[in-house]
């Protein structure tokens, strides 16, 4: 398999929303970015703010939608035939309200879960074959709760648990990167020691 050309980092944009826990994509990318010293540049045709970065020797573009979490799919779907990159080179890094803080995981393909990023991504690609990152947020409990739990920030021990996840993430990386997907699950999908 191909390994990865593009990471996408779902989120709703604006200051207001930055610390949410719908906003865990753009944590990774943030955190992925930072971690080169990159900045975020504001591209309009495609739907969102772009950077570059070198992971493994390779040349991977990221990608923050700047519409809102719903619209994601526009941003991703230019940004694929722009870059002439295929869906299966493309990682998608979003909130997953079935995992508990701390926990990630990696998967190719499948339904979107009740995440309207992925709804709409799936919507404009016709299809679901990308990789995605379920950064886990845990659930509220109960299904009407969970507009204002998405919407709002995790407690400090949650999002020091995801902070974690997502490092975690940024080390199997590089595996990804080279197409190594197996490996990478296997290295993330293991509980630390």
């Amino acid at each position: 398999m191909a390994g990865l050309r593009l990471i996408v980092g779902l989120g709703n944009p604006g200051a207001e929303h930055l610390r949410t826990r719908h906003n865990a994509g753009f944590w990774f990318v943030d955190a992925l970015a930072a971690g080169q010293g990159e900045r975020f540049g504001l591209d309009g045709k495609l739907h969102g703010e772009t950077c570059k970065v070198r992971i493994g020797g390779q040349q991977v573009w990221l990608l923050k939608p700047a519409t809102f979490m719903n619209k994601s799919g526009i941003a991703v779907a230019s940004a694929l035939r722009y870059y002439k990159i295929e869906p299966d080179e493309c990682l998608v890094a979003h909130d997953e309200l079935d995992l508990d803080p701390g926990t990630i995981r990696m998967k190719f393909d499948g339904g979107h879960g009740g995440q309207n990023g992925l709804r709409d991504i799936i919507a404009h690609l016709g299809h679901a074959k990308f990789h995605r990152l379920r950064i886990g947020i845990g659930h509220p409990g109960h299904k009407d709760k969970v507009t204002p739990w998405v919407l709002g920030r995790p407690s400090a021990k949650d999002e020091d648990a995801i902070i974690d996840s997502i490092a975690r993430a940024l080390d199997v990386l590089p595996l990804a990167v080279e197409g190594q997907f197996d490996k990478a699950m296997q290295q993330l999908h293991t509980k630390p020691a």
